[in-house]
């Protein structure tokens, strides 16, 4: 039956999709994070002016964490959240701070020992995948990362091995809506929600939640990696 679905998803992406897989689909957009200032990014991501600052503490509880869960915080910039669900899930669980950047992780692992935390593990991704072990992770969790995914497939078939059966992915970034959305965003954001909701859905990702009403410029949407037996 998982099989079948499968199948079935893969019939649903158009062709164009899966030759995406060999090219980048947005060059460039991870360039300043090659060599980042580590100070000026960590002013932008935990600075009041940021949405998703202001509202971490409802995004937390958002994400309904338990104690001894397993956790990756994947494109973890400045470790914002990797600190706080590390303290969620408490010393029997482990958060993943998961980069393509050196410099990003070695300024979460300073400020996570400088907050006592000792359930961060820092860790380097390529460009396509996030690398970790297979069905390792109970929570994959996405901030204003996805639109930052050059090769959105892969990383996302590499996220879907990561999980445990009845993981959850979830995602939350800018909403795109040409007329609508600050013209930053339009130029920034590759897709809409629509498009970022298909293209999870492609590699067997199923929708089971969305939170509304929480942000203004950000969506938060919820899957799961269904069981076997589903």
């Amino acid at each position: 039956m998982q099989r079948l679905f499968c199948i079935t998803m893969l019939l649903l992406v158009p062709t164009w999709a899966w030759s995406l897989q060999d090219k980048s689909v947005k060059p460039g957009i991870n360039d300043p994070f090659r060599d980042p200032d580590v100070k000026r990014f960590e002013s932008t991501f935990e600075g009041e002016s940021r949405e998703i600052f202001v509202h971490r503490e409802k995004i937390l509880a958002a994400c309904q964490l338990k104690p001894g869960m397993i956790v990756a915080d994947i494109g973890a910039g400045t470790g914002l959240f990797t600190r706080l669900m590390a303290k969620q899930v408490g010393t029997q669980g482990q958060v993943f701070a998961v980069e393509i950047s050196t410099k990003f992780l070695e300024h979460i692992q300073k400020t996570s020992r400088e907050a006592g935390l000792k359930n961060v593990t820092p860790t380097l991704c390529n460009m396509d995948a996030v690398d970790l072990p297979p069905e390792s992770i109970d929570v994959a969790f996405v901030c204003d990362t996805y639109h930052h995914f050059e090769f959105p497939f892969r990383t996302l078939d590499s996220i879907h091995r990561a999980l445990k059966p009845g993981g959850r992915l979830i995602i939350i970034d800018f909403i795109r809506i040409p007329g609508k959305s600050r013209e930053w965003i339009l130029g920034h954001v590759r897709a809409g929600q629509e498009v970022v909701e298909k293209e999870i859905a492609s590699v067997g990702f199923k929708k089971i939640d969305e939170i509304k009403d929480l942000l203004e410029e950000n969506y938060m949407i919820v899957f799961t990696k269904p069981a076997a037996s589903q």
